[in-house]
């Protein structure tokens, strides 16, 4: 018989404290590594992990971290035995394989491919949203306008089509789709805030309030440090 997931951190936490067996290269300002820090949370396995503060920036691959992975990027894990996997999706896929519990990955059809589909939104938007984000940080006159509109209008238009999924979001079990989808937002609020998004999607926005309020959530919050 299966334990249900909001069981699982109570039982660990019960029981012997467990050795941190898996090694993760870690940034607070990564969203990749916040959601893959959230999943971690959900399914009980935060005491499991030995976070390693890991600086990467795309003009500058440390070199380090590419040993590991040959693409120097964050989040990377490294297992007890070496084995190395990267990066978010594969991760949180192996953390779910860890527990018996309620997956964040379900099996059955279609819930799966929903999940699936929703991480890919998400993930895709933090992809346009971290690329808009290096190009802010170009100096002014080398920034290309053209770009930043794209990747405006990209951003936008996935809150929108949020906006409309907000009700069968918020009634579906709790998935890696709803995860990614709750960085993403989250990821908007950390470094785009002018964007003021909730304003014309109060469907979306009550979800990501109630999102923002779990455990795993509030434990993980993005900073600069």
């Amino acid at each position: 018989m299966t334990c249900p997931r909001h069981l699982i951190g109570d039982k660990l936490a019960s029981g012997k404290k467990r050795m941190q067996d898996m090694l993760l290269h870690w940034s607070p300002r990564s969203p990749f590594v916040r959601k893959v820090m959230i999943a971690a949370h959900e399914l009980g396995l935060g005491d499991r992990l030995r976070t390693v503060r890991t600086l990467v920036a795309s003009a500058t691959p440390n070199l380090e971290l590419m040993r590991q992975n040959p693409q120097s990027r964050l989040p990377t894990l490294v297992l007890a035995d070496g084995t190395v996997l990267y990066d978010s999706p594969v991760i949180c896929e192996y953390f779910d394989s860890l527990h018996d519990g309620a997956k964040l990955f379900p099996s059955a059809l279609p819930q799966r491919w929903t999940a699936l589909r929703r991480q890919a939104l998400g993930d895709g938007m933090l992809d346009t949203l971290l690329t808009w984000r290096t190009e802010q940080l170009r100096p002014a006159g080398r920034r290309s306008a053209e770009h930043i509109d794209a990747w405006r209008l990209k951003t936008i238009t996935s809150v929108g089509a949020l906006e409309d999924e907000a009700d069968a979001l918020a009634s579906s079990p709790f998935s890696i789709g709803h995860i990614a989808l709750g960085v993403a937002l989250g990821y908007i609020d950390f470094r785009f805030g002018e964007l003021d998004w909730r304003k014309l999607h109060p469907r979306i926005a009550a979800w990501h309030k109630i999102f923002n309020a779990r455990q795993s959530v509030a434990a993980n919050e993005p900073k600069d440090d």
